[in-house]
This record gives C-alpha cells, structure tokens and sequence, in this order.
C-alpha cells in the first residue's frame, strides 16, 4: 500500500495499549541522507485559544507505528508524563 504525506496528514492516530485519541498527524521527519521516514508529529493543543502558545509537540518513531489504515494510525506508544490525552474510543 502506497501512502502520500498529504494523505497522512488526515489520518487518526490512536494508541494500541489503552484506545486513546493522540491526535492526527501534522508532520513527518525524514532522514535525508537514506530518504526513510524517521517519525510522524503530532502538533501540541493549543493553550487558551493560542494566546499562550500550545503544548509539547508529539514525536512518534516509525518503529512504534503498528498498522496504518485507510481513516487511522495504530502506535504502539507511551506518551510522555504530562501531556494531556483526549478521550478514549474504548470506554472499558
């Protein structure tokens, strides 16, 4: 399956361990030096409607990216002490 960075960027991301909401996709870093995509970025929320700036970006390394759908992102993922994670799609 052949994916654009454009199209990513529409695309859910949810973490495998506890069915939580990280975000959508914003960014991608690549290696330039191989051509490999290195990790997806999920922009920070912002903090009062923007004024004060928005939370720490989310980093998420390929190799914790477990399946990628056509509406979604599974990762296998811990996110980092702090910030703040949405609502879950599993209520159990």
């Amino acid at each position: 399956m052949c994916c654009r960075i454009i199209e990513m960027r529409d695309k859910q991301v949810i973490c495998i361990k506890d069915g939580t909401i990280i975000g959508c996709v914003c960014d991608v870093e690549i290696d330039v030096c191989s051509g490999k995509l290195v990790s997806i970025v999920i922009y920070g929320r912002p903090r009062c409607f923007g004024l004060f700036g928005r939370c720490e970006d989310i980093v998420i390394p390929w190799k914790c990216i477990e399946i990628i759908g056509a509406d979604t992102i599974l990762v296998n993922f811990e996110l980092p002490p702090g910030i703040g994670r949405k609502k879950k799609i599993f209520p159990f």
